[in-house]
């Protein structure tokens, strides 16, 4: 097993770590779809917002087919349908990649695939998939976190190696919880204390207790932030892509407009999972994909002109 670069959850204080894997994986900077001024912002704030990458007739049938799986899912009780706590409304529905329909195709997607490709400067595959929804007058927060960190603790992932892109399926304003993030915070790792319980994505996955900052860490990231919390705001289509440990959360959402996000995490087909370093059994396939894992080849072409083929 290769050694513990980010060692989390081992013991009673909390401690921030310096980075050790490069942001940019690339060796050339021009292999890829994204500008030289592109790659410092992510470089810098761990981060990029593309507004409208999918067009209106594509975001119709994106919104379709999220109402289509809405109400596939709203009566499943299973351990990849994520209820929200407290009630019967849906919080997530994980393993959309493996649908053998539409967000399948998505996942492999040339315009999202290939910034992935450019970052993490490699072939990739999908680590893990869903979509998240948060309901008007009662989406529930998703508290600040690095993905990382759990990814490595229950999952074990080696290396800073992955990226989420989420693709904005209802309009993302600053009233109805868009994600926010600490622009920066990816440079740092916070090593959260606390011990990994068994099967603890049960509990976490509706809401997570486990490692999180405190405090005092958070301040800090924020600080150095120079007391920028960006937010990820725009129209259904536009697309986010965050680094792998950019601090990032959400708060509930009051609004009565929804906000409905599809996730898909990339991760270097050289960084694939091993043994869990907090030593516990690994997390199911749902969440964590170990299982077939092959390099994606990506497809090319609008969405619309694919399904009406």
């Amino acid at each position: 097993m290769q050694k513990d670069l980010y060692p989390s959850r081992k013991g009673e204080n909390t401690r921030i770590i310096e980075r050790k894997d490069p942001v940019i994986h690339s060796e050339s900077r021009d292999k890829g779809p994204l500008s030289h001024k592109d790659l410092d912002f992510y470089e810098n704030n761990g981060y990029l917002l593309f507004e409208k990458m999918f067009n209106d007739e594509e975001v119709e049938i994106m919104k379709k087919e999220l109402d289509s799986t809405m109400k596939e899912n709203e009566s499943r009780d299973a351990d990849d349908v994520i209820k929200e706590p407290g009630s019967n409304e849906i919080r997530s529905v994980f393993e959309t990649h493996k649908d053998g329909n539409f967000f399948q195709e998505l996942s492999k997607n040339e315009r999202i695939v290939k910034v992935a490709e450019q970052l993490l400067g490699d072939q990739v595959y999908i680590n893990q998939s869903r979509i998240n929804f948060k309901p008007g007058f009662k989406g529930k927060e998703f508290y600040w976190h690095s993905d990382f960190e759990t990814w490595h603790v229950e999952d074990g992932m080696p290396n800073m190696r992955a990226v989420s892109c989420s693709i904005v399926l209802t309009d993302n304003y600053e009233y109805n919880g868009p994600l926010m993030l600490i622009p920066g915070s990816h440079k740092w790792f916070v090593s959260c204390p606390g011990e990994t319980p068994d099967a603890n994505y049960k509990s976490s996955l509706q809401k997570q207790e486990l490692g999180v900052p405190d405090n005092e860490s958070m301040k800090w990231l924020v600080d150095q932030a120079g007391g920028r919390i960006d937010r990820a705001t725009g129209p259904a289509g536009s697309v986010l892509f965050f680094e792998c440990n950019t601090m990032h959360g959400s708060a509930g959402n009051i609004s009565p407009y929804p906000r409905s996000n599809v996730f898909f995490v990339y991760n270097s087909i050289t960084n694939k999972l091993q043994e869990p370093f907090s030593g516990k059994e690994p997390r199911p396939e749902f969440v964590a994909n170990r299982e077939n894992v092959q390099p994606i080849t990506p497809i090319s072409g609008d969405i619309s002109s694919r399904i009406k083929k």
